[in-house]
């Protein structure tokens, strides 16, 4: 879902912003200073939270995943199985190799971004380009 789309289904969260956090949040965009409601509304719902401490000060951290294509070939080999038929011979089973080279793409998942929360508000935050 967009950020329009996640402001649409959230109004009031989005009118508590201030001026230029809306503008912010309207482009899928943080800063530090801002509420975990403010992030949700740029950036959507995080993949996992974890929580944590650092210089006796407790903190929260959003990590967002993304996927990575990752191409590969293989090669595949069998035998096909069928009939035919031999005129007056009757019919039988016949067998035939098939072999060939394919390409497949997996994906592979990595950290995209992560924010840090302190006190309610957005600390530190990465997000990759």
């Amino acid at each position: 879902q967009t950020p329009a789309g996640r402001i649409e289904k959230n109004p009031a969260l989005y009118n508590d912003l201030s001026k230029s956090h809306q503008a912010l949040v309207r482009t899928g965009k943080i800063e530090n200073g801002m509420t975990p409601g403010a992030v949700y509304l740029a950036w959507g719902n995080a993949d996992s939270k974890s929580e944590g401490e650092v210089k006796g000060e407790r903190f929260e951290r959003w990590n967002y995943i993304g996927l990575a294509p990752v191409y590969n070939e293989g090669f595949y080999s069998g035998f096909g199985y069928g009939y035919r038929d031999y005129g007056r011979r009757g019919r039988g089973r016949y067998s035939t190799p098939y072999f060939g080279h394919s390409m497949y793409v997996d994906y592979v998942p990595y950290r995209a971004a992560w924010v840090d929360f302190a006190n309610n508000r957005v600390k530190a935050w990465q997000r990759g380009r």
